[in-house]
């Protein structure tokens, strides 16, 4: 596994550290030379002799000692040497060792965690209507590239064998009693009646063409055209015949029929076993009907090209829809503590869940890493990473080897 290329500042300010450190082995050097060549060892002489001796030992031993982490001094393959060339699997297993023991803990985590206050700062970050359009747009491109990995007919006969088992499985009886219930009680169904049948009224008669048509299109293949016909022209008449008369008769004796029969109806279904089911066997009758599983394929395939076609659109329906949601989903994690102590709870457990059954694994990333990394080439980054400090141990070693000579000396010359 190689590693891509190192910055530029870190290469430059290694070199630069590795020049002073190294020039002030070979000033200590040259010191030394200049006192053994012109001096005669006494006074001042000794003292400069002394500290560019122990300058250079020291100089020279902590250069030794930081090159010998990274690679062999002088090439000289000098035992425990290339430290981390030769052990860097063993250090990253014990690496990886201590983050575990350390770092992926439930103590640790959890600590963290409430520290982090992430619902909060997520209801935040939510409640910005930018990062809620973005999202929302994310959402769209990910639907989009969702749709394209999975075939369309097996979609549509999933989504559609899932609707026709819900709906097979729901009671229709109790919901449809507290429906009409609720529509008497209001008084709406009477107003309800009025403002759609004079809207179906005006509507039959400005798309009567369109409905015969729509009735072609649909009807079966094997029902004769002049059936379809026949049959159209005697409902059409009779349907805004009866319209008519409802709507010009505001009392209308069948609308107090309609409101009584309404009610009976609502009592038959919660009370009368027999009207229950009725309306449950009428409802599986209905679903079961060839023509109702084409009717909810077809349903699906409309939405979802509407879905896909809203997704895709900048500033669409869609993408307002999920857009403001996504708001409301912030708001409502920045008011409600409620909301944001359960998501915690949630965190938490799926992070301690994490921690229990894949701490190893995670660990393992780091010395399955470290075992592909060319030793050479680790040696070097780590060294570009950490070698400009420790060139500060080669400056130290010769200047505090400087400064020990010098005491020495004194020592000597004053015993």
């Amino acid at each position: 596994m190689t590693f891509p290329a190192a910055a530029p500042g870190r290469v430059r300010a290694l070199r630069r550290m590795k020049i002073v450190a190294t020039g002030l082995l070979v000033l200590a050097a040259g010191i030394f030379v200049l006192c053994v060549t012109a001096g005669d060892g006494r006074g001042g002489w000794g003292y400069a002799q002394s500290a560019a001796e122990a300058a250079m030992v020291g100089g020279l031993a902590d250069w030794f000692a930081v090159t010998a982490l990274f690679r062999h001094p002088l090439g000289i393959p000098v035992p425990h040497t290339a430290i981390i060339p030769r052990r860097k699997d063993q250090i990253g297993a014990a690496l990886a060792s201590f983050v575990e023991q350390h770092f992926l803990t439930a103590e640790v985590i959890d600590e963290r965690l409430a520290g982090m206050q992430a619902p909060r700062r997520l209801g935040d970050w939510l409640a910005d209507s930018r990062h809620a359009d973005r999202l929302a747009e994310e959402f769209g491109a990910a639907l989009r590239q969702a749709s394209g990995l999975l075939r369309d007919d097996e979609l549509r006969e999933a989504v559609t064998a899932f609707v026709d088992r819900k709906l097979h499985e729901g009671r229709l009886a109790p919901v449809l009693a507290r429906g009409i219930d609720a529509l008497c009680d209001s008084g709406q169904h009477q107003v309800a009646l009025t403002a759609g049948l004079g809207g179906v009224s005006r509507f039959l008669d400005d798309n009567r063409l369109v409905f015969r048509r729509r009735l072609a299109e649909e009807s079966p293949d094997w029902v004769p055209n002049w059936v379809d016909e026949r049959v159209f022209n005697r409902g059409f008449a009779a349907g805004q015949a009866f319209l008519a008369d409802v709507i010009e008769r505001p009392d209308h004796e069948l609308r107090v029929e309609f409101d009584r029969r309404l009610r009976a109806y609502a009592q038959d279904l919660r009370t009368n076993p027999s009207a229950a089911q009725h309306a449950e066997d009428l409802k599986s009758r209905l679903l079961d009907h060839p023509d109702t599983r084409d009717w909810l394929g077809a349903v699906w395939t409309q939405l979802r090209a509407a879905v896909l076609s809203g997704s895709s659109r900048q500033g669409s329906e869609f993408q307002r829809t999920i857009s403001a949601l996504i708001v409301r989903l912030g708001e409502a994690l920045r008011r409600d503590a409620e909301l944001r102590a359960k998501i915690d709870g949630w965190i938490a457990s799926a992070s301690g869940f994490v921690l229990n059954r894949y701490s190893d694994d995670i660990a393992g990333i780091i010395s399955a890493t470290v075992e592909r990394w060319d030793a050479n080439a680790t040696g070097r980054r780590i060294e570009i990473q950490v070698g400009r400090d420790l060139q500060f141990i080669r400056v130290n070693g010769t200047v505090v080897g400087a400064l020990v000579g010098l005491a020495i000396h004194l020592v000597a010359q004053l015993l």
